[in-house]
């Protein structure tokens, strides 16, 4: 796939050095440039390394191309890269908590405390690059639900999922998909149960959740392979499983395809 890209690339007379991921939605993708350059993806600028590398994603929704506009010390110049569209599945899930569904007004509070929670814990936009060393699996077992497909929940369509689910006996360990910093840690939020969110560096992200336990602290550094849990069936789950999430800021990424990549 990367030879792939790189032809493309050399072919396309193109600024960039390298470019690792396939260009489609849902896409974790990592380029570099010249050291010292000054990086925008879609007009927008990018946090680089001091040797060039960069990183951004393209959403479920992402259509066209995407720009990538390099300015250094040669001048600057852009590329534009078609995005691949995707087919996504439809997943009918039955026999859910009715309240889990369509969450009673009193939760309406409690779910607002939460939700701030996760956005404040996205927003970190530190230099750290643990996401250079790539991603593993946190966990063994079958994949049990997919990125981009949507669910009908007890008959009633919700807005798509964007998560891989791996599923397991209750108590299965969890570890670091990649190395970071823990930025929430809680074990019963209302509709994803026990939730960690990793910190990666350069606004990448891993959250896990329907855990059974959370065994890592809010601050704390680990590594990739590192323990943080266990599977579980808590807050919105038909089953034991783990729910994992990638993002790029507040883009919304396929963690199968981060795997992929690696």
């Amino acid at each position: 796939m990367t030879a792939v890209i790189l032809a493309a690339l050399m072919n396309a007379g193109a600024c960039l050095a390298a470019m690792t991921g396939e260009v489609t939605q849902g896409a974790l993708i990592t380029a570099q440039a010249a050291p010292g350059s000054q990086v925008m993806v879609d007009g927008k600028p990018v946090k680089s390394t001091s040797d060039g590398v960069f990183v951004f994603g393209l959403s479920r929704e992402a259509e066209g191309s995407v720009n990538i506009t390099i300015t250094g010390e040669s001048g600057t110049c852009t590329d534009s890269f078609q995005i691949a569209q995707r087919d996504f599945d439809i997943e009918r899930v039955n026999g859910l908590p009715p309240k889990t569904v369509t969450p009673p007004p009193e939760w309406t509070a409690r779910r607002k405390v939460e939700t701030g929670r996760v956005r404040r814990a996205r927003a970190e936009t530190t230099d750290d690059q643990f996401w250079r060393g790539g991603f593993i699996r946190p966990a063994e077992g079958r994949f049990s639900g997919f990125y981009g497909s949507q669910r009908i929940l007890n008959g009633q369509p919700r807005s798509p999922h964007y998560g891989l689910d791996i599923a397991g006996p209750t108590g299965t360990p969890i570890v670091a998909p990649a190395g970071g910093v823990v930025r929430l840690a809680a074990p019963d939020f209302l509709l994803e149960g026990g939730i960690v969110i990793i910190d990666h560096g350069f606004g990448v992200t891993s959250t896990l959740f329907h855990m059974n336990s959370v065994t890592v602290e809010e601050g704390q550094t680990i590594n990739q392979g590192d323990p943080i849990g266990t599977i579980g069936a808590t807050g919105r789950a038909n089953g034991p499983h783990v729910d994992w999430r990638i993002n790029w800021g507040a883009v919304r990424l396929d963690p199968l395809l981060a795997l992929e990549g690696d």
